[in-house]
């Protein structure tokens, strides 16, 4: 059972390294649909990816009384910051902007061209 008065949260994202030119936003879409994760992402001018994923607050609490990722969440944070596409070189991957919601602000994770 939920306990928050919050049902989903964003988090923006941005990966640099060797990200661009290696298919790194096909394989960020195609994880974040195995793992039914919404939001987006594209290149930058600054040859970073950037994107934001939501997903549903589903929360577990540990020891101390804090809600923990659900496990989705925390299997897409580590692909984003350790495996990425088979070609890419992540040097740095952060998050930040994290965004509560009563309502789902996407529908499906895309692609920005």
């Amino acid at each position: 059972m939920n306990s928050t008065p919050y049902d989903f949260i964003s988090v923006r994202f941005e990966v640099s390294g060797r990200v661009q030119g290696v298919y790194f936003r096909k394989y960020t879409k195609a994880k974040a649909d195995e793992l039914e994760m919404t939001g987006w992402c594209r290149n930058t001018p600054y040859g970073t990816v950037e994107g934001e994923y939501e997903y549903a607050v589903n929360c577990s609490l540990d020891q101390r009384g804090n809600c923990r990722y659900p496990p989705e969440v925390t299997e897409f944070r580590h692909w984003l910051c350790n495996v990425g596409s088979p070609r890419s070189d992540i040097d740095k991957c952060t998050f930040s902007e994290e965004v509560a919601s009563s309502n789902r602000r996407f529908e499906r994770f895309r692609v920005i061209r």
